[in-house]
């Protein structure tokens, strides 16, 4: 066994405080940093830092072997200069600042992983999506995101841009919350999605960790794309509710100049199948191979398990 890692989880959040007990609990030093660091899970070495803010890095601890980013903007999703500058600060000058200062403090990384999102792929037709797709997005968000991964390719440390589907897990309850009250509606158009479980974002950002020589890009999704509908159906089953009615359609009185504002502001809707065959080849294997694995530990959890 050699010596424990000491892995920077840079905006150690949702994923990130998962990743750092999974490290902790294998002997590495796990260290979360956060503008507001509150109550971190134990075994991880709160910081309180801006990646941001240049100065407060002298905070990190020394000695840094490996540095994971999942910074994420915050905000809302549609389209103001105040949210595109939080994707930019997020993906690509939060990333610099820190890249610089491990560097010039003479830190030993060895590999940086950032998490970005499936949202670089603009396909639209239900296409087929790996890690040879095009990457054309065409909203802000995509946009700031690849600019972050040109950063740390760029970079002299070793890289891997890590793009997440949707995640779900505990606390993230609102698809359920939503079937269980009878709020949910079937979509007009039938769409595909992608997601995947937080243990299993966290759990293939460990072994990317582990890797000898990683891939520049793998995508984060489970092995099973899904229909919308598909989904609220397993849920409303699993929960003994009914079906998600119908979609009713919209009642819209929009004037020309709100229909081309919201064009360009409202993140276009997904409908692409991501594939994870790359991971799988890399030889993670899935916790929650698929919603139906993940939804139902869920509900076990809050008791309405079958």
């Amino acid at each position: 066994m050699g010596e424990p890692r000491r892995v920077l989880i840079a905006g150690c959040g949702y994923v990130g405080a998962r990743l750092g007990t999974l490290l902790a609990a294998r002997g590495d030093v796990a260290i979360g940093l956060r503008r507001n660091p509150g109550t971190l899970p134990d075994g991880i070495t709160a910081v309180k830092a801006d990646l941001c803010a240049p100065a407060s890095l002298d905070a990190i601890p020394t000695g840094v072997t490996d540095v994971v980013i999942t910074t994420a903007p915050g905000g809302g999703g549609g389209y103001d200069e105040d949210q595109d500058e939080r994707y930019r600060q997020a993906y690509v000058e939060g990333p610099q600042n820190l890249l610089s200062f491990l560097r010039g403090r003479g830190d030993p990384v060895k590999r940086v992983l950032l998490t970005t999102s499936t949202g670089v792929y603009a396909q639209m037709g239900g296409d087929w999506v790996d890690e040879r797709s095009p990457t054309e997005p065409t909203h802000f968000s995509g946009k700031r995101m690849l600019e972050g991964e040109a950063v740390i390719a760029a970079g002299e440390f070793e890289s891997v841009a890590v793009r997440l589907a949707g995640i779900y897990g505990p606390g993230r309850t609102r698809l359920i919350d939503r079937v269980k009250s009878g709020e949910a509606r079937t979509p007009r158009q039938s769409l595909w999605t992608n997601r995947i479980h937080r243990d299993d974002c966290a759990g293939l950002l460990e072994a990317l960790l582990d890797l000898d020589a990683p891939p520049r890009v793998v995508i984060g999704v489970d092995q099973e794309p899904a229909e919308l509908d598909d989904v609220q159906r397993f849920l409303a089953a699993e929960l003994s509710v009914a079906v998600p009615p119908a979609q009713e359609p919209p009642k819209l009185e929009q004037t020309a100049e709100g229909s081309k504002k919201e064009s360009q502001g409202r993140r276009p809707r997904s409908n692409k199948r991501c594939s994870n065959a790359l991971a799988l080849a890399l030889g993670y294997r899935f916790r929650f191979p698929t919603y139906r694995e993940g939804y139902r530990a869920m509900l076990a959890a809050e008791g309405h398990g079958r």
